[in-house]
Parts: C-alpha cells; sequence; structure tokens
C-alpha cells in the first residue's frame, strides 16, 4: 500500500455505546491479515489532556511512554494491538485551541481572522495526517469522541468531512456505531433513533460507509434491509454487534461479521490472507475455561467508578488467563478499613492490592491493609501511592518510627519517608508536569523482582510527584524492607520487597500499563500465581483442621 488508509469510527444515539472497542477490534483484524495499523483518539474536551481530571469524571489517566496524559482507550488499543502508542495517538479540543492560540499570538496567520474553519480543522486534519504520513502505517483508525449532534463535537466531523475530500473515496471510510433499542413492551427492535443520527451525520456533509449496530437482540434480516434502506448504506454494511461476555470476544464477534473484509472491500484493497487470530483464540479459550479461581482484594480510593483502576483490571484478566485461573477481583474503599474491622474485610482475600491516587483521603485504611497483609504473610502488592504506603506502614511499624509519613499528606512530618521530588518542588502548574513516561530501572540480581522479570534491567511507565526519601534508605534496608529496583540516573527507589514474605512487591511505576492479550504483565502473572498457592495452602490448612 503506498499510502495510508483513514478509518473513522463515529458514534451516535448515545455515549458508552464501546467506539474504542470497535475501533481497537478492527484494528486486531487488521492487524491480524499483516497491516500495520495505529489508532488515535480524538476528545471533543477542552481539557488539553485528562492528567488533572478527576478519575470520577473521567476514568483512569492512561500513560504512554513518551509521557503523554491521555484517554484510557487508548489503553484498549495497545492491550489488543500489542503496539505502543503515543503524544500523536490522542488529541483534545483544548490541544487542538492551544496549539492555534499559540500560533496566533507567534504571528503565524500573518494578521488573518483566525475562525473554526479553516484553522481550528486545519489544526485537526493536521494531527490526523501526522500519524499517516509518518510512513510507519497502512491504516490509522482515528475514534471521534462523543455523540454525532454534541455541539463540541462539529469541528471534529468538519475536518472528516474534509478528510474524505482531500485524500479520496477509496483512501478514507466511516464507520458509524450507533444503538439499535429494543422496547420491551412493543416487544420490537427500534431503527429510528439510528435513522435521526445518520441524518445528524448527513446534515454535516458525511455519508456512512459501514453501521456497526450495538443491541442486546440479534438483527433480524428485515431490520438490516431496513436499516440499509433508510441509512444509504449496503445491505452487507450493516455490522451486528451484540452485547459480548467479555471485550476479548469483540475480535471474533466482529470477525464473523465481516467488519474487517467490508472494510477492506470499500477501501479496494485485496491480497491479504485469512486473519492469523490462533494466539488471540488461545487466550479467550484460557480466559473461558479456568481450572482455578483465586479471590484479590483491590483497595483503592476510587472503587465506586471500576474505570479509575481500568488498567489494573485488564492487566488481572492477562495474567489469570495466563495461569488458567478465573480471578474474582473485588473492589474495597480504603476509607472503609480500620484496625477493628480489617481481619474480617481482608482475610477472605487470597492476595491484596493497594491501588494508585492522590491525596490524603483513604490512606489510613490502605496502611492499615498493607500493615494487616504484610503481618499475616498474605501476598501482597502495591503500586505508586500503594508502594508508598508500604514503605510509611514498614517505617512506622517495624522501625517504630510513629510519626513516619509523606510530605504528600503531613507536610510538617518530622520523619518524610515518602518526599516531594526535588525537580516538583518550583513547580505551579498540575497539567502534564508530573515524572510521566518510560524510565529505565536496574533490578538488584537475587531479588524476586529480578527473577520474576528474568532480567536485571527494564524500563516501566511512571506518574508521581513524591518519591522514597533516600536518607531513610540504609535504616529501613536494614530492618528488611530491600530497595530491589533503582533507577540508574536518579537513585530514585523504584521496587520494594520483603525478603521474608510469601510474596510482597511494591512499585513506584504502574506495570498495569504495559501488560496486553499477548504480554501479561509479569508482575501480575507472579502475584496471581502466589495469590493461587496461598490459596490453595488454606484449603490444605482447612482439611487438615477437620480430619
Amino acid at each position: 500500500m503506498a499510502k495510508a488508509k483513514y478509518v473513522f469510527v463515529t458514534g451516535g444515539v448515545t455515549s458508552s455505546l464501546g467506539k474504542g472497542i470497535i475501533s481497537a477490534s478492527l484494528g486486531k483484524l487488521l492487524q491480524a491479515r499483516g497491516y500495520k495499523v495505529t489508532i488515535q483518539k480524538l476528545d471533543p474536551y477542552i481539557n488539553i489532556d485528562p492528567g488533572t481530571l478527576n478519575p470520577y469524571e473521567h476514568g483512569e489517566c492512561y500513560v504512554t511512554d513518551d509521557g503523554a496524559e491521555t484517554d484510557l482507550d487508548l489503553g484498549h488499543y495497545e492491550r489488543f494491538l500489542n503496539t505502543p502508542t503515543s503524544q500523536a495517538n490522542n488529541i483534545t479540543t483544548g490541544r487542538i485551541y492551544n496549539n492555534v492560540i499559540t500560533k496566533e499570538r507567534k504571528g503565524e496567520y500573518l494578521g488573518k481572522t483566525v475562525q473554526v474553519v479553516p484553522h481550528i480543522t486545519d489544526e485537526i486534519k493536521r494531527n490526523i495526517f501526522l500519524l499517516g504520513e509518518s510512513g510507519e502505517y497502512d491504516f490509522v483508525i482515528t475514534e471521534i469522541g462523543g455523540c454525532v449532534g454534541d455541539i463540541e463535537s462539529l469541528p471534529f466531523i468538519e475536518a472528516v468531512r474534509q478528510v474524505k475530500w482531500d485524500v479520496g473515496q477509496n483512501n478514507s471510510l466511516v464507520i458509524h456505531l450507533t444503538l439499535i433499542p429494543y422496547l420491551k413492551a412493543a416487544k420490537e427492535l427500534k431503527t429510528k433513533p439510528t435513522q435521526h443520527s445518520v441524518k445528524q451525520l448527513l446534515e454535516a456533509g458525511i455519508q456512512p460507509d459501514i453501521l456497526v449496530c450495538r443491541s442486546e437482540m440479534k438483527l433480524p434480516d428485515d431490520i438490516r434491509k431496513k436499516l440499509a434502506l433508510f441509512c444509504n448504506v449496503q445491505y452487507n454494511s450493516v455490522i451486528e454487534a451484540l452485547d459480548a461476555e467479555t471485550i476479548y470476544d469483540v475480535p471474533i464477534l466482529m470477525l464473523k461479521e465481516k467488519l474487517a473484509e467490508r472494510v477492506l472491500t470499500k477501501l479496494k484493497i485485496s491480497g491479504k490472507t485469512e486473519p492469523d487470530l490462533h494466539h488471540w483464540k488461545d487466550f479467550l479459550g484460557k480466559l473461558k475455561n479456568p481450572t482455578d479461581e483465586v479471590k484479590i482484594g483491590l483497595v483503592g480510593k476510587y472503587v465506586e467508578l471500576p474505570d479509575a483502576y481500568k488498567s489494573i483490571a485488564e492487566a488481572f484478566i492477562h495474567a489469570g488467563a495466563e495461569n488458567e485461573c478465573k480471578v474474582d477481583l473485588q473492589w474495597i474503599s480504603s476509607e472503609s478499613i480500620n484496625e477493628e474491622n480489617c481481619h474480617s474485610v481482608l482475610n477472605q482475600f487470597h492476595g491484596i492490592l493497594v491501588a494508585p491516587g492522590f491525596g490524603e483521603r483513604g490512606i489510613p485504611g490502605k496502611i492499615t491493609a498493607v500493615r494487616y497483609v504484610r503481618e499475616n504473610n498474605i501476598p501482597f502488592f502495591g503500586i505508586c501511592l500503594g508502594m508508598q504506603c508500604a514503605v510509611i506502614e514498614f517505617s512506622r511499624n517495624v522501625l517504630n518510627i510513629k510519626n513516619a509519613a509523606s510530605t504528600e499528606f503531613d507536610e510538617n512530618t518530622k520523619h518524610p519517608v515518602i518526599d516531594l521530588m526535588e525537580e516538583q518542588k518550583k513547580i505551579t502548574n498540575m497539567g502534564g508536569t508530573m515524572r510521566l513516561g518510560a524510565y529505565p530501572c536496574n533490578l538488584k540480581k537475587g531479588s524476586k523482582t529480578s527473577s520474576i522479570y528474568g532480567k536485571t534491567k527494564i524500563s516501566e511507565r511512571h506518574r508521581h510527584r513524591y518519591e522514597f526519601n533516600n536518607k531513610y534508605l540504609e535504616k529501613i534496608e536494614e530492618a528488611g524492607l530491600m530497595a530491589s529496583g533503582i533507577n540508574p540516573d536518579t537513585g530514585l527507589v523504584e521496587v520494594v520487597e520483603l525478603a521474608d514474605h510469601p510474596w510482597f512487591v511494591g512499585t513506584q511505576y504502574h506495570p498495569e500499563l504495559k501488560s496486553t492479550v499477548l504480554n501479561p504483565h509479569p508482575l501480575f502473572v507472579r502475584f496471581v500465581e502466589a495469590a493461587l498457592y496461598h490459596s490453595k495452602k488454606e484449603q490444605e490448612l482447612v482439611k487438615i483442621r477437620t480430619t
């Protein structure tokens, strides 16, 4: 293929239909045929990136190797395609306007009146073409956030119309994802919401090439014909997207519906072989036919919205399949845990993960949970703030530094075992100023962590402002908490572990961000394995007690 092909995925009727999963599934099907694919997300909100958004508002903030704070859909893209994304894969209205205003202030528009059309739309197109013109990809799939008809989405929709005109009919197409609701009282599937959604696209100058229809019920032939007739698409371009048991079923469902074949036909592409999905199907086989089960508790601050820990939840799915084990992941609010109830709350689990987060709320519960699992030999995994809570708990209860704390929660603590990073102390702007992206880490030979990775030099992604205070490193290590991972450039402690505990590991970085279907993260794989071993030991003890 001489030039990249551009595929746009829009949504109508309602949000949360799964544009990201459809985009990732299409990307997987094209990749499985040998094409090079990347996916980008255009988000219509005015924040420059989601880094300053509350997790309750937007779910987790995903971080790429190059330090971009992005929408959580980029996590799906990476997990499905097993290829890294970058700053160029997530563009917001805020970034578009910021770029245009910056150019205007520099005088780059030579005194012209700066307008939505052409200046904003040209900047959107520049970002779309940035990936396509790199020469790296055969397909650039672009997901447009929000719904068609949203006032904030209009410049993106206009840019899509212009791209189709710029590159020609055989180099670009639009997939419109919409909802076919089932009215129980009438016992009917209704097509009118989809018709109205397509009408709004047509009013914007875009005729969708393919309809992907989300539904609880199978689409009868007459419904498909009606959609094709009134939405002006070919009959075989009406694709059924039924609710799936797991998001990882969707590529297989889209394979059966021939979504990728329709895309290739529309773009006049032929000659590639059938998709090779045997690794994906192997994963699904393990995922759906587990031989064991473990119960793992996630102790966090944002558990009311599971999307706040989306990558962690998905990493457990990958690790569970690798161990042929179902992971029963249960969400525990750290604010609900105290000294009196920690046994009754936590004793039922075979492993505990203390999750990332920011701020003082819920910290006592996290520290209490760490102490309980440390003293009771329950497998423990701490990520970012979870690792910092482990250091604080160890300092207080093993080193007897009773007022050990982080300056994030207590600016005046006399023992800041966790402190603000030196380069962060003069920063006042919150957006995009944390330690972000991939950094190297050297693992100590002979440590549990180095044996898990099978090497001593790794690179992992970060998102934090506070760090292990190396003034306390010697004392903490002498007491038994090993700093087994160190940043070679700064000396920053990246990993801590307890040698005399079945499985006690804390990481300053976020390993969940690199876990994919085809490459489950080794720390999650081994943590699930440790939880499974703990579960079996408990079962043996119960047998001994009852005989």
